[in-house]
């Protein structure tokens, strides 16, 4: 985790909040933050965050308990809710959210920590990601999105529609307001659209989310024609990208861009800088002698009185005394409430799901994950297995595109093994083999899976009360650039200074080492799982404690 602890009070260091919170939206209502992020096929759907000062964000709710459409009930790998937008209009939060074969939703709250409505789908079809919603000063409304290329062949074009004035259904059809092909935009994507002194402002990412960087639109008509400047990008700092996020103001009339950066295998984590106005143009972060944009900042003053308040951050850490799961976990698939039970003076029940017999662990719907916390870190995470029944396993998994998983098994004569699982998911077009890193631009997957199971001694399970510690390690091994594509003039992007990681699975005196790999759009997970192979499967593993420590 990176924190603040040796800077001045005054000071704050990026990033801010360490997680993989990809796509961040962000406003203030009165002297509160709220915050939405991307979550993908996990559930539940669009976690919501709370802060005091933009610097120490909580997660305290998700818009949706299940992602809608029947296909989630299975994983599906780089589907589900990409970028949404957050919005307060008349007394009511507002979620816009797309799924890019879908279509887009709208979910509604008079209370950002209480219940959202059923989300309504006002738009059918694939293609349109990152919807913003807008109300003009007449209180006209209006939907901004962009496209995905990988759903309907079209990109680096802005579309913008008219919207029933309390925002739940289209009124019009999209116009084009801006077209970024050929030019050095290309990608641009994640529009954020504001009103200032009489400019209709587009923020928005631009030139892939590894290597590419922030660009401002700028308009006296909210059709266009708009200018643009590029006003934000990597430079000489370790900050690759740094890609969509959210203009958000302070109650002292101080102003800041918060921003994701991926940083590979961490996922894309957020990060906070200063902006100022100039001649009605923003200005982000810092600007190095002779350039034109700005540059992303290491350390910077916080915001007006947030030396006042107490540092926090995401829960990682968990007991399980509490009568409903913690926020920090997501499913990897809609879950089913028979998947687990929490009983507060024992831990978490996690109830066996009877998996098909040839499914590979990375498919499998009832696994328990979360984000990672730190770039480095290790994770200990406590299991009775006391009653876990034949032909059931339980233990953890380090889930990305190369991923792993630890556990033990009972067998039905009665014998305990160790099962070491390696895998690596190629995410295909149809009929191809692509063993390349980092191939996410594809529906279909095919995985590759291989176990290794090592005998244990009943007896030192016994002895021990059937009580399994299951460890994880994360740690940097270099860091290195990275091509991440060639422009339309044949000009290659890189990204710079970024991570190489190992990671490390351990049980009894056995382990596994993998190199760390982003999933499809998304950072690497811990997670824990117990199921079985039939349905004559008996009890369940009981969770006792998941624990982190993180290195410095």
């Amino acid at each position: 985790m990176i924190r603040n602890d040796n800077l001045p009070k005054t000071q704050y260091k990026n990033p801010v909040l360490y997680g993989d919170y990809s796509d961040p939206d962000a406003i203030r209502v009165g002297s509160d933050y709220y915050m939405v992020s991307s979550s993908f096929s996990n559930s539940p759907a669009i976690p919501v965050l709370h802060s005091k000062d933009l610097i120490n964000w909580k997660v305290i709710n998700y818009v949706c308990p299940q992602i809608p459409e029947e296909r989630y009930f299975e994983p599906t790998h780089g589907c589900g809710v990409w970028a949404p937008s957050l919005r307060y209009h008349n007394n009511l939060y507002y979620c816009y959210f797309p799924m890019p074969d879908e279509g887009i939703y709208v979910s509604t709250t008079p209370d950002i920590t209480g219940k959202w409505s059923d989300p309504v789908k006002i738009l059918s079809g694939a293609g349109y990601i990152d919807p913003c919603p807008f109300w003009d000063d007449d209180r006209k409304a209006y939907l901004i999105c962009a496209v995905a290329f990988s759903r309907c062949g079209r990109k680096s074009i802005l579309l913008l529609t008219t919207m029933s004035e309390d925002g739940l259904s289209l009124t019009g059809e999209f116009r084009i307001i801006y077209d970024a092909n050929n030019t050095e935009n290309e990608t641009l994507e994640g529009p954020k659209l504001y009103k200032r002194n009489g400019f209709y402002y587009i923020f928005a990412p631009a030139g892939g989310v590894k290597a590419g960087h922030q660009v401002v639109l700028r308009s006296r008509n909210i059709y266009g024609p708009y200018e643009c400047r590029i006003v934000l990008k990597q430079g000489k700092s370790d900050v690759n990208g740094p890609h969509q996020g959210a203009w958000v103001d302070t109650l002292n009339g101080e102003n800041y861009f918060l921003h994701f950066q991926d940083v590979y295998a961490g996922g894309r984590i957020v990060h906070m800088q200063p902006l100022t106005w100039v001649d009605d143009w923003p200005v982000i972060g810092s600007f190095a002698p002779g350039e034109s944009f700005g540059e992303p900042v290491t350390e910077y003053a916080k915001p007006a009185g947030a030396e006042y308040v107490t540092q926090t951050r995401p829960d990682c850490d968990d007991s399980f005394q509490s009568s409903s799961l913690g926020l920090q976990w997501q499913w990897n698939a809609n879950y089913e409430n028979s998947w687990y039970e929490i009983r507060p003076e024992l831990g978490m029940l996690l109830m066996p799901v009877y998996k098909e017999d040839k499914r590979p662990l990375s498919d499998v719907k009832n696994l328990l994950l979360q984000k990672w916390p730190a770039p480095e870190f290790d994770c200990e995470t406590v299991m009775d297995l006391s009653k876990l029944g034949p032909g059931c396993q339980a233990g953890i998994v380090s889930l990305g595109q190369s991923y792993a998983g630890i556990c033990v098994s009972r067998t039905a004569l009665d014998e305990y093994r160790l099962c070491l699982i390696k895998g690596y998911q190629h995410y295909l077009k149809t009929g191809e083999r692509d063993s390349s890193e980092y191939n996410f631009n594809n529906h279909t997957s095919h995985t590759e899976e291989t176990t290794e199971s090592i005998p244990i001694d009943s007896e030192r399970l016994k002895d021990a009360g059937y009580l399994v510690t299951f460890r994880i390690f994360v740690r940097i091994r270099e860091y290195r650039n990275h091509l991440d594509r060639t422009d339309y003039l044949g000009r290659e992007q890189w990204a710079m200074h970024i991570p190489s990681e190992e990671i490390i699975l351990s049980c009894f005196d056995s382990e596994i080492a993998i190199p760390a790999l982003a999933g499809r759009w998304v950072g690497v997970k811990n997670g824990v799982f117990c199921f079985g192979n039939s349905k004559t499967a008996g009890g369940p593993a009981v969770v006792k404690s998941v624990k982190y420590k993180f290195i410095h």
